[in-house]
């Protein structure tokens, strides 16, 4: 009846319907397959190596990241004291041998000047002499002295400003 109303016959229409049929099967068929194969790597997933379970390799893992966060923190803490340390210590150095008198030879006279990051320090200067050797020190203050310095001095000091100057 509705065949004869759209024109149609009848025999096209289950043909129509047994093709879409088993397109379906074909397509339930595969899905079968996929699923069956989900659930073999579902269950070697969840199984764990040597019959460990996911969840304790989770924990386990877990822990270990705790521990690294802690370890972490604790690093940065000594770090940030680290530098704070490290302002004040001296981490520029330059030094000049020099002969003070001209009767004596070997260069046994120098110069050192030793800063820190802000370019605080002092100069030691150590002038070896046939009576002896005398030592006396100069105060730099933001890569200055108060006192004049000889040039050995502001040698000393000049190396030892440019020592660290890719920091």
């Amino acid at each position: 009846m509705i065949s004869e109303l759209l024109g149609f016959d009848s025999d096209y229409i289950i043909l129509g319907l047994a093709g879409a049929a088993v397109i379906l099967f074909i397509l339930w068929i595969v899905n079968i397959v996929q699923i069956s194969s989900l659930k073999k790597k579902y269950k070697l997933f969840m199984g764990g190596k040597d019959a460990k379970s996911l969840e304790e390799v989770l924990s386990g893992k877990l822990n270990q990241i705790d521990s690294l966060i802690s370890a972490n923190a604790a690093n940065e803490v000594n770090i940030d004291k680290l530098f704070r340390k490290m302002k004040f210590t001296f981490q520029k150095a330059g030094l000049i041998k020099y002969d003070a008198f001209n009767e004596m030879g070997g260069k046994l006279s120098f110069s050192l000047a030793l800063l820190n990051e802000t370019d605080d320090g002092f100069v030691l200067n150590a002038v070896h002499s046939r009576e002896g050797c005398y030592t006396y020190i100069k105060e730099i203050i933001e890569g200055n002295s108060v006192i004049v310095l000889s040039e050995e001095e502001k040698e000393a000091l000049d190396m030892a400003k440019n020592s660290n100057s890719d920091t």
